[in-house]
């Protein structure tokens, strides 16, 4: 293990290689920019080494950067670990139990379940787009992972949560908001707000064009649901997104896209290595009940 007083200066510059850059690395540590550089350029004097070529605003990995970087690598994966192993230790009584998710729409009634069963145990809840909050499952920053992407990885579990239509959201003052299904060729005609690189919506979104060959009149690219929402009820434009994920109400209008709708689907992951974890095989014991629970509700009106 490293010296507590090397540790955020080997952080500093390893959290810099893996996003790319010192802006990016004092995002993720909730730093400052010039504590990270302070920080890596502490780390160099140290040991009387170069780690980064410095070039205007752009640094670039020395060879002995390079080579430092699969070392604390296994470093920080370790540590991870550690601390996953003494929280899955406790019992069911304690603890904290952590949650990324792209939106709390379908996974929050197994949230609320399973805070009604475990009261005592602290839950954390992370929001990204679908990438990140896989990301922060990689990195053991969450226990659960919930996502549009669909990923083949051995090391991981992936279990369907939801399966769910995309739907055109327009204001309800909006021509469109009056019928009972469209074309996306309307979109020729229209101003489509997108989500930001890495938004499994805006893959879906943008391979349902292609598939059509329709072409927007303009685009704009906002970064949240929540955002995307207030800008269609300030008539910016309007948005594609699952049926499942429209807040309720009379703000927006969902209309329904025919022929060929786009299908999005809805996963849970969680580390392979971590299924018998106690939190993590509660929480899934949890969510299985209310998946069992709907079937017999379907089966029984069926």
């Amino acid at each position: 293990m490293l010296a507590p007083q090397l540790a955020p200066l080997v952080a500093a510059f390893f959290e810099t290689v893996r996003h790319g850059s010192i802006t990016a690395a004092a995002r993720h540590l909730s730093i400052s920019q010039p504590t990270v550089t302070a920080r890596i350029q502490q780390l160099e004097k140290h040991y009387g080494v170069e780690l980064f070529h410095r070039r205007g605003s752009r640094v670039e990995l020395t060879q002995t950067g390079a080579d430092l970087m699969p070392l604390i690598d296994r470093l920080m994966e370790s540590e991870l670990a550690i601390d996953c192993a003494l929280r899955d230790g406790r019992t069911l009584d304690a603890g904290s139990f952590r949650l990324g998710t792209t939106g709390p729409y379908y996974i929050l009634p197994a949230v609320a379940a399973f805070r009604r069963r475990y009261p005592n145990v602290q839950i954390g809840m992370e929001v990204g787009n679908s990438q990140e909050v896989l990301d922060a499952l990689m990195d053991y920053r969450v226990d659960v992972a919930v996502s549009s992407n669909r990923v083949d990885d051995p090391t991981l579990t992936r279990h369907r949560l939801a399966t769910d239509s995309l739907v055109l959201v327009v204001d309800p003052t909006h021509a469109l908001a009056r019928r009972t299904s469209t074309d996306l060729r309307v979109l020729a005609h229209e101003t489509l707000l997108l989500r930001e690189p890495g938004s499994r919506t805006r893959d879906a979104t943008e391979a349902a064009l292609k598939r059509r060959d329709v072409r927007p009149a303009a685009l704009i690219e906002i970064g949240s649901r929540e955002a995307i929402c207030e800008a269609i009820r300030h008539g910016l434009g309007c948005s594609l997104m699952p049926a499942g994920e429209v807040p309720r109400g009379a703000s927006l209008a969902s209309v329904p896209i025919e022929p060929d709708g786009p299908v999005m689907h809805e996963y849970l992951y969680h580390l392979k290595s971590r299924t018998n974890a106690r939190l993590i095989a509660a929480f899934m014991g949890m969510l299985d009940a209310q998946h069992a629970d709907v079937a017999a509700t379907f089966n029984n009106d069926s």
